[in-house]
């Protein structure tokens, strides 16, 4: 059921005020909460008035063998793109049309890769094997590459060496949403982790298979979508941060503060 946006606001502010209420909490993680809340409370509302938010999901398959699709960092002048807005220019620039992009995958606070990269041939960081906490380090972690001949690939971390020489485009993440067909048995049915959260998968055609929940969902229901969707391999790109530019879909967002970037482009 999806709720009114004045309830939302509501729930949202009330959720503020009993988190902040507490005693426990120090000033600065009182404001670490209020940043969040009203950020989550935002893009909720943000999805519940878009038009396209009507499904749970919204969704971009893209056949690699066809359309173009490339990673995105940096312009031409060694500066961060960072959204989708700004990607949207640069490729405008370059005499090609922006027709789909989100986010591709997880960033350190300088909005460099967290994990391997690679750009036209060009390894820029490695793979982490690193151990650690938070999402990405959720095994198994994978990676997405483009090979350079425009086959599309998800495999995990410990694989991905084998890619070295053939990927074009690649970029790391984690965790694994689906792995040989299976849901990650890391991710509860029930769990209560809820957020917005996008992905990319392989369907059973080989066409790429990006999504954005359109409202708060946890990881196993996340995982389910790419499942239903004939998925073998699937990976999770990142949370409350993702957006989605897909004006087929007729759902723009052209804000974010991303490091690499997924584009699908055309003349």
């Amino acid at each position: 059921m999806k709720l009114p946006t004045t309830n939302i606001r509501h729930l949202t502010s009330l959720l503020l005020f009993l988190l902040i209420s507490c005693n426990q909490l120090d000033e600065q993680t009182k404001k670490e909460i209020k940043k969040q809340a009203k950020k989550a409370g935002k893009e909720i509302i943000g999805a519940i008035n878009n038009s396209a938010a009507n499904e749970d999901f919204i969704y971009y398959t893209v056949d690699s063998k066809k359309e173009e699709i490339k990673l995105f960092w940096k312009d031409t002048h060694d500066s961060i793109i960072g959204s989708l807005g700004y990607l949207k220019k640069v490729c405008a620039q370059q005499n090609q049309q922006l027709l789909f992009a989100c986010n591709g995958g997880m960033y350190m606070e300088d909005q460099s890769p967290l994990g391997w990269f690679v750009h036209k041939g060009n390894p820029i960081t490695s793979l982490n094997t690193r151990k650690g906490k938070g999402n990405f380090y959720l095994h198994p972690n994978g990676v997405f590459i483009i090979t350079k001949n425009k086959k599309a690939i998800i495999t995990t971390t410990a694989h991905a060496n084998q890619y070295a020489n053939e990927a074009f485009y690649a970029t790391q993440s984690g965790p694994m949403l689906i792995h040989e067909g299976n849901i990650n048995s890391l991710f509860e049915k029930e769990s209560m982790n809820l957020n917005i959260r996008n992905g990319v998968g392989i369907d059973s055609n080989g066409n790429v298979l990006f999504s954005m929940s359109a409202q708060p969902i946890n990881f196993y229901h996340f995982a389910k979508f790419y499942k239903d969707h004939g998925c073998k391999e699937a990976l999770y790109l990142d949370g409350f941060v993702s957006r989605f530019y897909a004006p087929s879909q007729n759902f723009i967002q052209t804000d974010g503060g991303f490091g690499v970037m997924i584009g699908v482009v055309g003349k």
